[in-house]
């Protein structure tokens, strides 16, 4: 019995290695790379044009952020929420999550960040697009928006900087939902997107990893009840204090990002 369960395990190894192998060399292999990169190129393309195209979009979304702490240990901040844009300058979304229940409401002219928990709030004022605001939250406030290259007009363009390989992996399912797994190496990140099939080519999950930090971490969105057009409830882009929140410098408003302020580099242990 024990020589039969050595020579199973043995086979069994046998055959892993063996498609760990072929896993390998499939993926490496020059052969009909250029086939493969122009299916992902035609599948992110028709993506990016979908989108271009909804003038009105609402989904909900999980999200998990991972740190490296100093003794190399990953850790994942998961949190949830929502999101509703009105093309070009309407937007709201919600983030609640271990740490933070958060809201931002921008009405073409006004983008206003409430934390819910702290009851304090933001206001900048920044006439214009959503992209536009995206730009500006990112480069004069350091607030990038995890993920905000799937709400740019232009989301092939995004994607594609710096993009030195991309690959067509074939299908997966997230959710329950068929996709176009595709997957792509750029000069600081890899990042991978599910595509779902059919004549709704929405992102059903976005992972980018980047390659600059010790442990390599990932950020990962997930997307579901995707709507567009008619499907889109009405909802209110304006921001009303009905709970008397106390104004403060938006660069000072504390917990409002994905990395709460004990996890940041000097934070509290």
């Amino acid at each position: 019995m024990k020589k039969m369960t050595r020579t199973l395990m043995k086979s069994a190894a046998v055959s892993l290695a063996a498609a760990v192998l072929a896993l390998t060399v499939g993926l490496g292999m020059p052969s009909g790379a250029g086939a493969d990169e122009a299916d992902a190129k035609r599948l992110l393309k028709a993506m990016s044009d979908y989108l271009a195209a909804q003038k009105a979009i609402s989904f909900v979304y999980d999200t998990n952020f991972e740190i490296v702490t100093g003794d190399l240990q990953k850790l994942a901040l998961a949190s949830s929420g929502t999101l509703t844009v009105n093309q070009p300058d309407k937007l709201r979304a919600t983030r609640t999550g271990g740490f933070a229940d958060v809201e931002m409401v921008f009405d073409g002219k006004t983008m206003t960040l409430f934390g819910k928990t702290a009851n304090l709030y933001g206001q900048i004022e920044v006439p214009g697009t959503v992209e536009h605001l995206i730009d500006e939250l990112r480069e004069k406030y350091d607030r990038p928006l995890p993920g905000a290259d799937l709400l740019a007009s232009n989301v092939y363009d995004a994607l594609m900087e710096s993009v030195v390989d991309l690959k067509d992996l074939g299908s997966g399912v997230i959710g329950g939902v068929e996709c176009d797994h595709l997957a792509a190496r750029a000069n600081d990140v890899d990042w991978q997107i599910w595509i779902a099939h059919g004549d709704r080519p929405y992102p059903c999950r976005y992972v980018i990893t980047t390659k600059l930090l010790t442990g390599s971490p990932q950020y990962s969105l997930s997307i579901t009840d995707w709507k567009t057009g008619a499907e889109v409830a009405a909802v209110d882009f304006g921001f009303k204090n009905s709970t008397d929140a106390k104004k403060m410098d938006l660069k000072d408003l504390p917990d409002t990002d994905e990395l709460p302020s004990i996890f940041a580099v000097g934070g509290a242990k």
